[in-house]
């Protein structure tokens, strides 16, 4: 089959790794140099050019598109591939305001009596202000009504700092934000649940953890994700159950009843507190960095399951059920705010030497050698019997880098110990 990718990250690349087999030719637009590196068929067409995807899609005889990133799926990426007659997986426009808008999400969440953090919206900021000077009890969560890239989410400790981010969403408009979401701060064990959905049949992976904080000890701003580790073991098999029974299946069942149409990958962000699990985000794709540790669990080819699954079948699905997964994602320094640009990495050589398997995001090539291109630059995975081997295995490698521009945190599963 001939399969496209839509994305250009380290995401992107897991799922290309996840579809390869001697019958598939892999395209990924608009990918990136390590891709290219990688040995991956890249094709250079932006993810919101709907067009030329769909007139490539259609030239090349291509089987189904897989989305990875979440902006073309909100800008109705599916409706339109869907309109000329192709196959893709991923919601449509419609069912991807889940993401595209957390107020929407919350009202879902409400319908199906899905535990989440108690919440309130505002669209002006005086609205806001009153609100937040009426509030004692801090911290807060404060959510940009949008697409952040993961940033757009903060955890704020007093007044000033909740007045003052409010007032950079909605009076400065950062993130061309015009609605904000308040919420009670949630206090307990992080965890990611993703599922395979089809109009109302959905077909769980294993659980999965990240770690969106910048800094060791999960403190710093909010990333989009400095690494992550699967499986979680401080989620037991009986929590990730009731994730299942609790979170999962009635959201797909509301779903079904608001006569929303989904098929794709739904991810569950979810926090167990001393109430029991709560829901603190949904998204409408493969989580990142979650997807770079939990494809390599799938046993079964990606293509053969979103085959099925498009065919309307049931899909026969097989996860590796020992060892750990672990990916730390090296940034460039000064991420997420201000990542320095256009900087060396090094050789391609010093890459190529490795011991470990690498997702590249935000990098180029110039010549034999990478550069920086984004924050977040590049996922190294390893998959091994406990959390102190890959943990070992992955910061040896790194030490072989060069560190002139480069920022990664040193405790990435500390807490799966």
């Amino acid at each position: 089959m001939k399969i496209l990718v839509i994305g250009s990250g380290a995401r992107e690349h897991a799922i290309c790794e996840a579809l390869s087999s001697d019958s598939n030719q892999i395209f990924c637009a608009p990918r990136n140099d390590g891709m290219n590196h990688s040995g991956i068929r890249t094709v250079p067409i932006l993810e919101n050019d709907f067009e030329g995807l769909v007139n490539f899609a259609i030239k090349e005889n291509i089987a189904f598109t897989i989305v990875g990133p979440e902006e073309p799926l909100v800008n109705g990426v599916v409706d339109f591939f869907e309109a000329h007659g192709l196959r893709i997986f991923g919601p449509n426009k419609k069912a991807a305001r889940i993401e595209g808008s957390k107020a929407f999400t919350k009202s879902l969440l409400k319908l199906a009596s899905i535990p989440t953090a108690e919440f309130c919206e505002f669209t002006e900021f005086s609205l806001a202000e009153k609100y937040i000077k009426r509030k004692s009890d801090y911290p807060l969560v404060i959510k940009a009504d949008g697409l952040a890239a993961g940033k757009g989410v903060y955890i704020v400790e007093n007044q000033d700092d909740a007045l003052n981010v409010v007032s950079e969403l909605l009076n400065s408009h950062k993130f061309e934000t015009h609605k904000v979401v308040i919420e009670e701060y949630l206090d307990g064990e992080e965890f990611s649940l993703m599922a395979f959905v089809n109009n109302g049949k959905f077909y769980p992976m294993p659980a999965a953890q990240d770690y969106k904080k910048l800094n060791n000890g999960d403190k710093g701003p909010n990333t989009g994700g400095m690494g992550a580790v699967c499986p979680v073991k401080n989620i037991s098999e009986s929590i990730y159950n009731q994730a299942i029974n609790k979170v999962l299946k009635p959201f797909v069942d509301i779903l079904v009843e608001e006569g929303i149409k989904y098929t794709g990958v739904l991810y569950a962000g979810l926090i167990l507190t001393n109430k029991g699990i709560k829901v603190i985000e949904f998204n409408v794709r493969f989580g990142d960095p979650e997807t770079e540790v939990v494809l390599p669990r799938l046993q079964t080819n990606l293509s053969n399951v979103i085959f099925s699954i498009l065919n309307d079948d049931i899909p026969e699905i097989h996860w590796k059920n020992s060892g750990l997964d672990l990916g730390v994602f090296i940034s460039s320094k000064g991420y997420p705010e201000a990542p320095i640009k256009d900087a060396t990495l090094g050789s391609t050589e010093s890459f190529d030497s490795l011991n470990c398997k690498i997702n590249y995001a935000g990098i180029k090539m110039k010549d034999t050698s990478f550069w920086t291109n984004g924050g977040r630059l590049f996922v190294l995975k390893t998959h091994s019997e406990n959390l102190l081997d890959a943990q070992r295995e992955i910061y040896t490698n790194v030490k072989k880098l060069d560190h002139t521009n480069i920022f990664y945190r040193t405790d990435i599963g500390n807490n799966s110990i």
